[in-house]
């Protein structure tokens, strides 16, 4: 069984920073590129980073040089470090586990899986 469980979002100032998690199942997380994606009211999902297992990273432009991805592989969890936010970031941020993914991929596609977590709201107020 898959699990993806999301948690740290909140409501912050612009210009303030939060970190989320996303705890996974041991059995996808060692072999899974994740990547973090969120949606705000009205729009579609879109991609917002993503980290392959074998440590690749690449980001949306908007939020390149603000935001970091990282993985512990010690305790199955992935982390979204959010500095600089601003009210454009408002969404809610979903987790995504890619089981299928080359380890050694070094580009910057990034299709989801079928495996998401619940989501977490994140609120940026101006």
């Amino acid at each position: 069984q898959v699990q993806l469980v999301e948690s740290g979002g909140g409501l912050v100032q612009s210009g303030g920073s939060l970190r989320l998690s996303c705890a996974a199942s041991p059995n996808i997380f060692s072999i899974s590129a994740m990547a973090w994606f969120r949606q705000a009211p009205g729009k579609q999902r879109d991609l917002v980073a993503f980290i392959t297992t074998g440590g690749h990273t690449n980001y949306a432009d908007s939020v390149k040089g603000r935001f970091i991805i990282s993985r512990d592989n010690s305790n199955n969890t992935m982390y979204l470090q959010m500095d600089d936010l601003r009210p454009e970031d408002t969404a809610v941020y979903y987790c995504n586990a890619d089981p299928h993914r080359n380890p050694h991929y070094a580009g910057t596609y990034y299709a989801p899986s079928d495996y998401w977590g619940q989501g977490t709201q994140v609120t940026v107020s101006s």
